[in-house]
């Protein structure tokens, strides 16, 4: 029985794939759906990741109503997608009211319901729907829900109990109260959802990694936030597990070693779970086919010939940033590219040019401080926290906007402030300040995988309206000039980072073109753990992976990047400012 198969046999009805962007979380769900739709089950695969590819994955343009995918019998699937529920979501809200009130009244409920806060209500609305067991999943036997990366997928998880807290506590009916409206009367569902995640006859977490220290480690703290969130029953895959087969490849051993190392060291919160191994396949997981081969044993590949691919080293892009003197740049991409490393690579090398740097995240699960290690001469780490940003903002609110108010309108200012809603523009405003200090120096914005980040830009018009509503009426400077700065290309440098393979190529090519709509375009692209600019390489199925690449970066040199930079594949992980430096330095001569 292969991996998959022990997965699919006697699955809960209802099953989440979650952990670090880029573990494989996508192939293995839809490669479950499909082994349980093959048994006779009716199925539905949900993505919740605002930047899904699960349409490119199994081969069938999706949206938010259920479409049956080509090839599996039972099998349907949906993307939750923010924008299309934050309109329905709107109506739902709005429509009673039209030819009821004057029009001026229904402009303004409009105006509340425009917000970053009302596309967060609205897709964990649709979200809940599902999980309570309504609407199309009504009739599945399987609901399987593709979730985004690990920040973005708590905090999903994290609502239902959240929301419903605050609806219980909301005594007064106002607050956060445009967005809220549509949430009244629908507390009974949320708790049916918050019951069903709970339950272990019902619910299954599945958390996927790489045999890698990061994602092991970031899945060993998914596992205990969700048992803090009362949510149990989890089980373990590590996906990608490398065997070397020629013993004279110096890197096909070291991460061999590297993958048994990271099993043998497993966390005590993942050590109990039970577990399950799929290996590391030179084809890759993509159409039906695809799917039902992933995690089948696999005889020993031809080992092809050594491509050609020449690019840039990623110093080279740092030169032509320090030659600037200040900035912003942000590393943009999916999740598990990579964007992290590149970087703290990057603010390493600023700084050894003698720039002060300050290097930021606004990743809800963080990591830019493990990854320096050390300290740096001129180089300044802060992660933009949630819960302080939070606290700050409440504190600058009440004393600004309720410093004039009565008992009864500071106690409705308070309740307005506890609603979720506010991390959200207190995160947005931290961004903002993080932004402003280019203006004195380089500033290296390490952003949340592409979902999430195309959440925060597109937010921007309407957080402007949002802050200056709730707080004293006056926009913040560093707010105000975000956007003209985000679009200043003598200003921010947006490099988009992509591992050579299609889905990362496709979403950083997705990104680029709603980058443009949004007046702001990329410096570079920086293809990140590239076998094919590795030297040395013998292993077959390290060589078979190597040539897989080679169309994915000339799609990118070709037709994507206005310049781009290539990262080999490293046998040690590139933690540390000394192993951040050889990842930056790596490369060979420029082509095209």
């Amino acid at each position: 029985m292969s991996p998959l198969d022990a997965l699919a046999t006697g699955a809960t009805r209802i099953l989440f794939f979650t952990g670090k962007g880029g573990v494989g979380k996508t192939s293995v769900a839809c490669a479950t759906a499909v082994r349980l739709a093959d048994a006779g089950k009716r199925v539905l695969l949900v993505s919740t990741d605002p930047a899904s590819n699960l349409d490119e994955v199994l081969g069938t343009a999706l949206d938010g109503t259920p479409r049956d995918v080509a090839g599996v019998r039972g099998l349907q699937a949906l993307n939750i997608d923010p924008e299309a529920a934050a309109h329905a979501y709107r109506e739902r809200v709005v429509g009673p009211y039209r030819g009821v009130l004057p029009a001026s009244a229904v402009a303004r409920i409009e105006e509340q319901l425009s917000g970053a806060c009302t596309l967060e209500i609205a897709a964990f609305d649709a979200f809940t729907a599902l999980l309570a067991g309504g609407g199309p999943a009504a009739t599945a036997d399987h609901v399987v829900f593709d979730t985004a990366p690990t920040g973005h997928t708590l905090r999903l998880l994290a609502l239902p109990a959240a929301w419903t807290g605050f609806i219980d506590t909301n005594t007064t009916g106002t607050s956060c109260l445009g967005p809220l409206a549509g949430l009244q009367g629908r507390v009974d569902a949320y708790r049916r959802s918050l019951d069903a995640l709970q339950d272990a006859a019902t619910t299954t977490m599945v958390l996927v990694t790489r045999p890698d220290a990061s994602p092991v480690a970031e899945a060993a703290r998914t596992s205990t936030e969700l048992r803090a969130l009362g949510i149990g029953a989890q089980r373990l895959v590590v996906n990608g597990l490398f065997r070397a087969t020629d013993p004279s490849d110096a890197l096909a051993v070291a991460l061999e070693q590297r993958g048994r190392a990271s099993i043998a060291r497993l966390p005590d919160a993942l050590s109990g779970l039970p577990r399950l191994e799929i290996a590391l396949s030179g084809i890759a997981p993509m159409g039906i086919d695809g799917l039902r081969a992933f995690g089948q044993a696999q005889g020993l590949p031809v080992a092809p010939a050594t491509p050609d691919v020449d690019a840039d080293p990623l110093d080279e892009l740092v030169e032509s940033i320090a030659a600037t003197g200040r900035g912003v740049v942000f590393t943009m991409g999916k999740g598990g590219v990579g964007k992290t490393t590149i970087a703290a690579a990057i603010a390493v090398r600023l700084a050894d040019r003698g720039h002060e740097v300050h290097l930021t995240t606004t990743d809800p699960a963080a990591h830019v401080a493990a990854t320096i290690g050390e300290a740096v001469p001129r180089l300044h780490v802060t992660r933009i926290d949630p819960v302080a940003e939070t606290r700050a903002y409440t504190a600058e609110v009440l004393a600004t906007a309720g410093a004039g108010l009565d008992v009864e309108g500071r106690a409705l200012l308070e309740e307005d402030l506890r609603s979720p809603c506010t991390e959200e523009i207190a995160v947005f405003r931290a961004f903002a300040r993080a932004v402003d200090a280019g203006t004195r120096g380089f500033v290296v914005l390490d952003t949340a995988p592409t979902g999430h980040t195309l959440l925060l830009l597109d937010a921007a018009e309407a957080y402007h309206r949002e802050v200056a509503r709730a707080s004293t009426g006056t926009l913040p400077e560093a707010v105000g000039q975000l956007l003209p700065r985000l679009r200043d290309p003598q200003f921010s440098r947006v490099l988009l980072v992509t591992l050579p393979e299609a889905t990362p190529v496709h979403e950083a090519a997705h990104l680029q073109a709603d980058l443009a709509r949004a007046g702001i375009a990329p410096f570079a692209w920086v293809v990140n753990q590239s076998l094919a600019v590795t030297p040395g390489v013998h292993d077959p199925l390290l060589r078979q992976r190597a040539a897989r690449e080679v169309p994915w970066i000339e799609e990118v040199v070709q037709r994507h990047a206005p310049r781009t930079a290539c990262v080999a594949m490293h046998a040690d992980a590139p933690v540390g400012a000394d192993a951040l430096r050889r990842l930056a330095g790596c490369g060979s001569p420029v082509r095209g």
